[in-house]
């Protein structure tokens, strides 16, 4: 994001915890998460303590690289599924703590008869933002951060630090910190936790930011902090379902202009998911699950977070 305005002015970013219940059905969903950033002075509903204890039967090196092959599997997977992506960006007012600005855009990402992806704008009304710009760092956030995956071929670029395990309402999770190991110029990276699914070794929840992000004076571009959920499909790939992404934008003053806050809160869905066709195989561990149920899913209750209105 960058600041409409008559002066340039410089920034940087002050965080806030997300703080934020989930509408759910009483069987699964995800509650409030932590500011990535920080401990929490007091644990979330729906979040148990975390257990700093190591995993039992298998080594947290093994746990990283199984969840890794099984997200390379489904990010290739996901590239195989139609779906709706839904945006709202809001700035929202100090006064009212309502949107005074907001940019709103709903996409179908499909295939053509040749079987291209392809993505059609169902919905994009007027943009009503006048306290920030969108730049393509936040069109870049949007389709490749918010919907992190941390596949094999990522995970050299991350230094992934076991935490320890942790029962998030249905699930028992081991719980990870990601931090980017070079920053690369012109490239991004999430940096934050990351909760695993200790049964299906896939993530489920993600908790971060977009990093680096540019504070130069006069060149700021900013993006607040951020969770996703993830939710189950076909009863064996959990792909992002929500995001919710919430924060105070800080742009100092600059040329007799004044300090301003700019209180950002944007919302991601990802619903209708639906397989388009299964050109390719999905192998983990030497199995073709392309059409199976996760592996070792025989007696485990499908534990899925409901999606927020």
């Amino acid at each position: 994001m960058k600041p409409l305005s008559t002066f340039r002015v410089a920034a940087s970013v002050s965080l806030l915890a997300l703080f934020f219940q989930l509408s759910a059905t009483p069987s699964q969903a995800f509650a409030a998460v932590a500011n990535p950033d920080g401990a929490l002075a007091q644990e979330p509903s729906g979040f148990g303590p975390l257990d700093p204890t190591p995993p039992s039967g298998i080594t947290v090196e093994e746990v990283i690289k199984k969840f890794g092959e099984r997200e390379s599997a489904f990010a290739k997977a996901r590239d195989n599924y139609t779906f709706r992506q839904s945006v709202k960006v809001d700035t929202i007012s100090d006064d009212t703590n309502r949107p005074d600005g907001e940019y709103q855009q709903v996409t179908d990402i499909t295939f053509n008869d040749d079987g291209k992806r392809e993505e059609h704008v169902v919905f994009a009304p007027q943009n009503t933002l006048e306290r920030v710009l969108m730049t393509p760092a936040d069109f870049d956030e949007i389709e490749h951060r918010l919907p992190f995956i941390l596949t094999t071929e990522d995970q050299p670029k991350y230094d992934i630090t076991y935490l320890g395990r942790q029962h998030v309402d249905e699930l028992d999770t081991y719980v990870f910190n990601a931090t980017p190991k070079v920053m690369e110029k012109k490239q991004h990276y999430f940096q934050g936790k990351i909760w695993v699914d200790q049964h299906d070794l896939q993530i489920v929840l993600i908790n971060g930011k977009t990093v680096p992000q540019d504070t130069r004076r006069g060149h700021e571009d900013l993006q607040p902090p951020f969770t996703t959920y993830y939710g189950q499909v076909d009863g064996k790939y959990w792909f992002p379902i929500y995001t919710k992404a919430e924060g105070n934008l800080h742009f100092a003053a600059q040329d007799g202009a004044l300090s301003q806050d700019v209180h950002m809160r944007n919302v991601v869905k990802y619903t209708d998911y639906k397989q388009f066709h299964a050109t390719s195989r999905i192998i983990y561990n030497g199995e073709d699950i392309t059409n199976n149920k996760a592996p070792d899913d025989k007696n485990k209750p499908a534990a899925q977070p409901t999606s927020p209105h």
